[in-house]
Parts: C-alpha cells; sequence; structure tokens
C-alpha cells in the first residue's frame, strides 16, 4: 500500500520504518525542509541513534505526498494536529484511512485527537486511533510491542490491524477510541506525577499508589466520557501507562524528574528538547472533568504543580490528607 506518515518525530520514524518493513511504499514528512534534508544525509534520525533509514523510505517536506495514498498516518505534536489535518483535506478520498498516533487532549478545545481530525476534514474518510505501551526507540530496534487499533468503524480498525502487524509488533483492534485516546492522553499526565515522585527520592510504595489512583481517576473521566472501563485496564490504559511511568524513554516521566528535583517547570520541559505531552494534556483534562462533573485529584495536584508554581511536596501532603474514602464507587450493601 501507498502510505504517507506525517511527523519525523522518533514515533513517526519508527512506524515508518515498520511500515516499509512490512512492505509497503512509504513517504515521511517532515515539517522543515531543513529536517528532511538531514535525515537523507544523516541516513538515521537523530531520535533513533544507530537505526538506519532504509533506501526504501521516501522522505519529503511537501504536504502533496498525501496525494494517491491508501492511508495516512498523522504522527504530528498534538498542537500541530489541526493544522496538518486541514493542510491535507484537499487529498483525502472516502477508500483512504487515516490514523492518529499523537497522544493528547487539544488545548481550548478539549477534543481528542481523532475528534480534531474528524472535525477539520469532515469525516471524508474513517479516522482510526492506533495506541498502546510502545516506546519509539524500542520499536525502532524491533523490540516485541503490542497496541491498540481503534474506531467504531470496524473495518477500518482491522485494516490498520492489518498494516501494522507482524512477527514483533502485534496490533490488537477495539471499538472504545473514547477509552483508547483518553488512556493514552493522561498516561502522560501521570508520567509527570511519576517521574516528581522519583525526583523527590520517593520509593516503589509512592509510585505503585500514584500509577493505580492515576489510573482509577482516568477510567473515572472516561467512563464518564462514554468509555468501557476495561479499555483503561488493556493496553492503551495500564499497559501505557507502566510503560511511561516506569522508562526513562518516557519525556514526561524524566519532566517530572526534574520538576520533583526542584527546577523550574519551563526549564525542565526545555530541558528534554521535545515535546512534553503531558503538560498541554493536564489543562485540558480538568476542563473535562469539570464539565462532567468529575473528581481528579491527582490531575488537578498536577495542574497546580505545572500552572500555578505549587511545590510538588506541598500537593503530596494535600492529596495523603483527602478524607478517607472507599478504594471504588461501591459500598458494602
Amino acid at each position: 500500500m501507498k502510505i504517507a506518515v506525517l511527523g519525523s518525530g522518533g514515533w513517526g520514524t519508527a512506524l515508518a520504518l515498520l511500515l516499509v518493513e512490512n512492505g509497503n511504499q512509504v513517504t515521511l514528512w517532515s515539517y522543515l525542509e531543513e529536517e528532511s534534508r538531514h535525515l537523507a544525509e544523516a541516513g538515521e534520525n537523530p531520535l533513533l541513534p544507530g537505526v538506519p533509514l532504509p533506501k526504501e523510505l521516501n522522505l519529503s517536506f511537501d504536504l502533496a505526498c498525501v496525494a494517491g495514498c491508501d492511508a495516512v498516518v498523522l504522527a504530528t505534536p498534538s498542537f500541530a494536529l489541526r493544522t496538518t489535518a486541514a493542510e491535507i483535506k484537499p487529498h483525502l478520498r472516502p477508500d483512504m484511512v487515516l490514523i492518529s498516533v499523537s497522544k493528547g487532549i487539544e488545548k481550548g478545545t478539549s477534543l481528542r485527537m481523532t475528534q480534531v481530525i474528524r472535525e477539520v476534514t469532515g469525516d471524508v474518510c474513517p479516522v482510526v486511533a492506533l495506541s498502546g505501551p510502545s516506546h519509539a526507540e524500542e520499536v525502532a530496534r524491533r523490540v516485541p510491542t503490542a497496541v491498540v487499533s481503534a474506531c467504531e468503524d470496524r473495518a477500518a480498525a482491522e485494516k490498520v490491524q492489518d498494516l501494522f502487524i507482524n512477527d514483533r509488533f502485534r496490533v490488537y483492534s477495539a471499538c472504545d477510541t473514547v477509552g483508547v485516546e483518553l488512556g493514552a492522553a493522561l498516561k502522560n499526565v501521570m508520567a509527570l506525577c511519576a517521574g516528581c515522585c522519583t525526583g523527590m527520592g520517593l520509593g516503589d510504595n509512592t509510585r505503585a499508589m500514584l500509577m493505580t489512583r492515576g489510573l482509577a481517576e482516568t477510567a473515572r473521566l472516561a467512563v464518564a466520557l462514554g468509555a468501557r472501563r476495561d479499555t483503561l485496564a488493556g493496553l492503551a490504559g495500564m499497559g501505557d501507562l507502566i510503560v511511561t511511568c516506569t522508562s526513562m524513554n518516557s519525556r514526561n516521566y524524566r519532566a517530572g524528574i526534574l520538576i520533583g528535583q526542584g527546577v523550574e517547570v519551563q526549564e525542565a520541559i526545555g530541558r528534554i528538547g521535545a515535546v512534553v505531552e503531558g503538560y498541554y494534556a493536564v489543562a485540558s483534562a480538568c476542563e473535562l472533568a469539570a464539565r462532567v462533573g468529575v473528581e481528579m485529584p491527582i490531575t488537578q495536584a498536577a495542574y497546580e504543580v505545572l500552572y500555578h508554581g505549587k511545590k510538588p511536596q506541598t500537593v503530596l501532603q494535600e492529596l495523603m490528607r483527602r478524607e478517607k474514602r472507599h478504594e471504588s464507587e461501591e459500598t458494602w450493601a
């Protein structure tokens, strides 16, 4: 198949390599001409050192590369997704499939990534979310990985499943786009928090508490917005949360460590040298939670640290001193 991957960051590049390996004709698009030329000259992406770009991979900085494609992978940062989707709209056809691998919630609208794409493109063709515990660095090095292809249109979800699946990249299909996308966005918030715990010198107990309770509030929000609760126990929920909250491959986790060590938020984000999606997602998550009346204490605490300069030590104490409650919504009969 002819496929365009829009976004030549680590994740877009790793997926482009996978699609080439699966026998597709793939073009990797860069936003900047000099970035595309650097990739061609270096023969590898500096974000994936030691992983050569195959000669079969086409490189471009012209969005017209989308014309005539059977599938388009949108791998831009969340803040650039709307503009990119608008620019490719003239090239779209009903028999194409759009694949969103960007993780986040749009600032200002609180829309999920597939919602942004569908709004901008006018639902010309199916939009599928692809997500799960998948560091680009490991996918590029052929480390066995599993993800979820989610769409209300089963045929579209399974088409994407067939595009990506091979003997080291397993893809499950699903219908719960809401759960898959919210799990993907909010795990970045929790990874920032987990990093703060590490940066403060706290232990495994604290991180396990943070991840478990973070998943609980993520599930509350997702279900309130129409998701299936069991989705959050799967690859796009718990799976992605584990990998992002425990690995130095995670930009959000590394940024959180710096903040926990006392580095100012903007400086910490700048030191990472790439987009820290959790910083943007936390504000939108708080807006969504307020809109549907869902309590998200960890997310709200993260917002206070990231946007209002509150100390991580202070919000941790406030969280620990919250009124006692049952672990789940159910009570004894």
